[in-house]
C-alpha cells in the first residue's frame, strides 16, 4: 500500500494510516473530531479545504465531504457555501455523540465532563426514583432486593458487583418507565465506562459502601416514599463519585 502523502502546511499531521480502514469516511470523521476537540481546528476557524484534506488523507473529495458531512451532523462544523468549512463552539456539539463524547472526556484534565456527567446522572436518576418508588410492583421490589442482597456477597468480586450495580440501576429507570431518561442515562453510561479516570479506585471498602447506598435506595423505594428514593438516590450517585474521584480540582460542579 502507498504510503499517504505528508500534509500541506498548516495542517497537523495525518495519523500514521499503516492500511487503509474498511470504512475511511468513518476513520477520517473520528481524526477530525479529535482534532476539533484538541483544539488543533479552534472554534471560530475553518478546516483544511477540500483539496488539502484530500492530499492530507489520500482519499477522494467524495470521502472528505462524506466525512463533512458526519461532522456537521454531530454539531462540530458548520459548513456554508462559498466560505468552507467553519469549526463551531463547544455549545454546539452533540455530547451525547459517541465520537465526541469520548474525545472530550479523554482531553479533559480537569475532569469537568465527567463532573458534568454525574450531575446529569443524578438529576434524571433521582427522579426515576422518585417515579420508581410510586409504580414499582411487587415483582420489581423483590428483584431489587435480591440485587442488593447478591452484592454483598459480590464486594471481593468487582467484575460481578458492576455488573449487579448496573442491572440495579436499570431496573428502577425501567420501573420510572421514563424511556427518554433512561436512552440519556445508558448513553453516558456507555462512555465512561471505558475511561479509568470514571471507573477511578476500586476496592472492597467501595464496594461495601456502594451498597448500603443502593440498601437505602431500595428500602425507600419498597415503602413507596418517592422523595426519600429520589434523596437516597442523588446521595448514592454523588458520593460514589466524590470517593472514586481523582482529579487535581474540586468537585466544585457538584455543589449544590
Amino acid at each position: 500500500m502507498t504510503a499517504p502523502a505528508q500534509p500541506a502546511t498548516g495542517v497537523a499531521g495525518s495519523p500514521a494510516w499503516t492500511r487503509r480502514p474498511a470504512n475511511l469516511a468513518t476513520a477520517i470523521t473520528a481524526e477530525l473530531v479529535e482534532r476539533i476537540v484538541r483544539g488543533v481546528h479552534p472554534s471560530g476557524t475553518s478546516l483544511p479545504p477540500e483539496p488539502v484534506l484530500c492530499e492530507t488523507f489520500s482519499v477522494s473529495r467524495t470521502v472528505i465531504r462524506e466525512a463533512m458531512k458526519v461532522l456537521q451532523e454531530k454539531g462540530l462544523v458548520q459548513v456554508r457555501q462559498g466560505t468552507g468549512t467553519t469549526v463551531t463552539p463547544p455549545a454546539m456539539w452533540n455530547m451525547l455523540d459517541e465520537l465526541v463524547l469520548g474525545a472530550t472526556i479523554a482531553l479533559d484534565d480537569s475532569l469537568a465532563i465527567l463532573d458534568d456527567v454525574v450531575v446529569t446522572r443524578r438529576v434524571l436518576e433521582s427522579d426515576m426514583a422518585n417515579v420508581a418508588a410510586r409504580l414499582a410492583d411487587d415483582e420489581t421490589v423483590d428483584r431489587l432486593r435480591r440485587l442488593v442482597d447478591e452484592m454483598d456477597g459480590f464486594v471481593d468480586d468487582l467484575d460481578a458487583y458492576h455488573a449487579h450495580d448496573a442491572t440495579f440501576h436499570d431496573t428502577i429507570m425501567r420501573a420510572s418507565g421514563n424511556r427518554i431518561a433512561r436512552a440519556v442515562v445508558r448513553a453516558l453510561e456507555s462512555q465512561v465506562v471505558k475511561t479509568s479516570r470514571y471507573v477511578g479506585r476500586t476496592a472492597r471498602a467501595l464496594c461495601v459502601a456502594s451498597n448500603r447506598g443502593h440498601r437505602r435506595i431500595y428500602e425507600r423505594i419498597a415503602a413507596h416514599d418517592p422523595e426519600g428514593a429520589a434523596e437516597a438516590m442523588f446521595t448514592h450517585i454523588t458520593d460514589a463519585w466524590v470517593v472514586r474521584r481523582s482529579g487535581p480540582d474540586e468537585p466544585t460542579r457538584l455543589r449544590r
